[in-house]
């Protein structure tokens, strides 16, 4: 198998071939980042990337399209390093929608569920006597 030939062009010159379609994603315009966050004075609620987010509320009218989606995504409890990779936008950004839905009262944030470092020593006895009847 040979590789394709790359052929030279000089700057003004035409391509030979046509190029292909732009895909879906690129018709149009990306949002900057400050236009999705908005201004916010520069607070941001303490929230790290394991806060567990609850959805108070279904999105009013008023609410953005990401702020909708973050409230349609939060019906159950997910994490802000979740919402950040569901809807490809970084934890900053999330972060100031995030700090606007909680001033509103539309979310809920919570501490994530920290398991114990230790092990019940019934729960241990009970498996060591299970594997020992084996």
């Amino acid at each position: 198998m040979t590789p394709p030939r790359r052929q030279r062009r000089s700057p003004g010159q035409a391509p030979s071939a046509p190029s292909p379609p732009p895909k879906e994603g690129e018709l149009r315009n990306p949002e900057r980042l400050f236009v999705i966050g908005g201004d916010t004075g520069g607070e941001r609620a303490d929230i790290d990337l394991v806060t567990l987010i609850v959805a108070r509320a279904d999105p009013p009218v008023s609410a953005t399209p990401e702020q909708a989606a973050l409230l349609r995504l939060c019906a159950a409890p997910l994490s802000v390093a979740e919402l950040s990779a569901y809807l490809s936008l970084p934890f900053s950004v999330v972060t100031v929608l995030l700090t606007d839905l909680l001033t509103a009262e539309l979310v809920q944030a919570r501490a994530p569920i920290v398991r114990q470092k230790v092990a019940d020593r019934s729960l241990l006895e009970a498996v060591m006597h299970g594997l020992q009847k084996l």
